[in-house]
């Protein structure tokens, strides 16, 4: 993955401080045990400058996570909303910024129980542009199904976007990458498709948009929103189970995220998808995302936040 392009500053804790200074002790309860939740934001140039998408959603599910890992977090939604959008203006971003809170147990206590372990909120922005690179925006990508099955419900919180989780998909990506794939494709406990490592899955059979239901996988903001937009195109959008076969004889697959955005899979397991590029509905999915995300379409203009 791309190295991160520092910035001039971070948040921690309530200050704006330089980006170099943003340190914290080895004995941080988190960097031990592994109870921290994050999110990733995006923020992209428009017509009008800067601006965040969907950063409210994106907020709202970081508090949820918390709540869900008990930890209680020492901010108010209103003041980590203004907290994100006064670090985005203390940094002068001149192309697509990628926007990192975390939550997490600082030091204090040492053991399984984090009881005693104060909260620690930070903040951090950089310039970072396509997740798997330009060319998988227009290409697409190879994905290999892992042998790593999806965490069960019953095991960890999927609904939570913790660090802990992402042990698993970091396995998965590992496997896929390693074996000379890009991106891994995991199943649930029952077999069927759950998502990537960090990323929601959809594909397209006979003009009908996919994707599972977040039976084990987190509520995506991003799968949310190119739902909406493929309804708003007029195709017929169902959320179900897909096994894996139905994956290899589908006519298009693409991968979501605020990383990822809308990345084309031209390729799974070896079996090529549709006619190995593209397909024709992904690719206006895709086309509207960037419109809506770059301030080009006043339908989701709803969804920005202007950084003035």
């Amino acid at each position: 993955m791309a190295k991160v392009k520092e910035a001039k500053n971070i948040w921690l804790d309530g200050k704006l401080i330089p980006w170099n200074e943003a340190n914290v002790h080895i004995l941080s309860h988190s960097l031990h045990y592994g109870n921290a939740v994050f999110e990733g934001v995006r923020a992209y140039q428009t017509k009008k400058g800067l601006a965040v998408f969907r950063l409210a959603e994106h907020t709202k599910r970081l508090l949820d996570s918390a709540k869900a890992c008990l930890i209680n977090v020492p901010y108010s939604y209103d003041e980590l909303f203004k907290a994100q959008v006064e670090l985005l203006k203390s940094n002068d971003f001149k192309d697509t910024v990628y926007l990192r809170p975390i939550v997490f147990l600082g030091y204090g206590s040492m053991g399984v129980s984090h009881l005693g372990s104060p909260v620690q909120v930070a903040l951090a922005a950089w310039e970072w542009g396509a997740y798997m690179g330009e060319d998988a925006i227009e290409k697409g990508i190879k994905v290999k199904i892992s042998s790593w099955a999806k965490n069960s419900p019953n095991s960890m919180m999927s609904k939570a976007k913790a660090s802990a989780n992402y042990f698993n998909s970091q396995m998965a990506n590992h496997d896929a990458v390693t074996s000379g794939y890009d991106e891994a494709l995991l199943l649930d406990q029952q077999g069927f498709i759950a998502e990537g490592s960090g990323e929601c899955f959809f594909i397209v059979r006979n003009g009908v948009v996919i994707t599972p239901p977040n039976d084990t996988s987190l509520e995506s903001i991003t799968q949310n929103t190119v739902i909406e937009i493929a309804k708003d195109l007029g195709y017929e959008v169902k959320r179900e189970r897909i096994s894996r076969d139905e994956v290899y004889i589908s006519d298009e697959a693409f991968f979501t995220g605020t990383a990822a955005e809308v990345t084309p899979i031209t390729n799974v397991d070896g079996r090529i998808i549709g006619n190995g590029k593209m397909g024709t509905i992904t690719k206006k999915l895709q086309k509207t995302y960037f419109a809506a995300v770059r301030g080009e379409n006043e339908k989701y203009e709803k969804y920005l936040t202007y950084i003035n």
